[in-house]
């Protein structure tokens, strides 16, 4: 098997450094990529960290791919060499079972294939992520980038982007529908960004007064500061959809107040226990729904790549040579991004 360059953590407290390791000779349906771009996601950071309690070391973090086509197996015909293609959160699924048959991997009914921390099904082989010099990957599970696109920039829609188009897409958002949007890291200002490209009228929901201008810049058409009593309750119950996008506990019942009667609150960033507890009276007196979502299937994400293409959709990022990855991990845990890292994996050949 092909040995190749990559940066990977080796313990929960290793850091993020040089690691050579293997990649797999291809197979008929797998698509050889040099990577040139990745984007950094606080899912990389936790799972570098072992903060999920669920890391195989070593891990090479890394699932906003974007490269170039290198080789094809005899059996692809979608993709050629020369191809600019992305690689987002999954890898492979099962195939077979109804969520797959639906084109909705994430949610395989026996487990999706993580592009890092999985296990590849055919061979048994831990999956690598974006941060080395190549990946291969089966063609099903690889995506066409729009030529209009800024590479860099369209790497983070693999994650960030796909983790709020879906939901939006799914619950119907669109002309005439009030939505908020809850934070304003990397998954909430793509959130304000598809919201509007949807048609919606957009609100941003922030505890910090120094974002108002920069969630107007991004496109929000209201600022509501969720720390003052007066602008809360002055919005109650005008919301069809809110986006929740943060990912630490925190308080959903005033969020679920601002809905109006049918409306949604998203829940797309918080994995755990919601605290304090949630109050019932206003989900049932106001027949509200309170729901969940998980990226997006294949079919949908390269749906979203073409919908980003024709509305000059990116995402706001700082890139970052590889070196530095583990003081933009400590960054990153201070917020401090606007908003999302990227790697130009050129930086990997020094």
């Amino acid at each position: 098997m092909p040995q190749v360059k990559a940066y990977a953590a080796q313990s929960p407290d290793s850091g993020v450094a040089p690691l050579p390791i293997q990649r797999r000779e291809p197979r008929p349906d797998d698509v050889v990529i040099e990577i040139e771009y990745c984007g950094v996601c606080h899912s990389d950071l936790h799972t570098a960290y072992n903060d999920w309690g669920i890391t195989t070391y070593p891990i090479v973090p890394g699932h906003e791919i974007v490269g170039t086509v290198r080789a094809v197996g005899d059996a692809v015909t979608a993709f050629k060499p020369g191809d600019r293609v992305g690689v987002g959160c999954l890898v492979d699924s099962c195939r077979e079972c109804g969520s797959c048959e639906h084109g909705l991997e994430q949610y395989c009914e026996q487990g999706w294939v993580g592009t890092y921390n999985g296990v590849d099904r055919h061979d048994g082989t831990p999956t690598y992520g974006g941060y080395s010099e190549r990946v291969v990957v089966s063609d099903r599970f690889v995506l066409r980038m729009p030529e209009s696109l800024d590479p860099a920039a369209a790497a983070p829609l693999l994650c960030a982007g796909i983790t709020t188009y879906s939901p939006l897409k799914h619950f119907g958002v669109g002309k005439g529908h009030r939505v908020g949007v809850v934070g304003m890291g990397g998954l909430g200002h793509m959130g304000v960004k598809f919201a509007r490209a949807l048609g919606a009228e957009v609100t941003v929901f922030t505890r910090s007064p120094e974002k108002v201008e920069e969630a107007k810049k991004q496109g929000a058409d209201h600022v509501i500061i969720s720390t003052d009593e007066a602008q809360m309750e002055a919005a109650a119950a005008s919301f069809d959809f809110i986006l929740d996008t943060v990912p630490v506990p925190h308080d959903l019942n005033p969020y679920v107040n601002m809905l109006k009667r049918d409306g949604t609150l998203i829940i797309v960033g918080l994995l755990g226990p919601v605290e304090p507890s949630l109050h019932t009276f206003p989900v049932v007196l106001g027949r509200r729904r309170i729901a969940g979502s998980l990226i997006g299937g294949l079919p949908e994400t390269q749906e979203m790549l073409d919908f980003c293409g024709e509305h000059g959709i990116t995402c706001d990022i700082e890139m970052l040579d590889i070196q530095k990855i583990n003081e933009a991990y400590e960054r990153m845990q201070r917020s401090d991004v606007r908003y999302r890292f990227v790697i130009d994996m050129a930086t990997l050949k020094d």
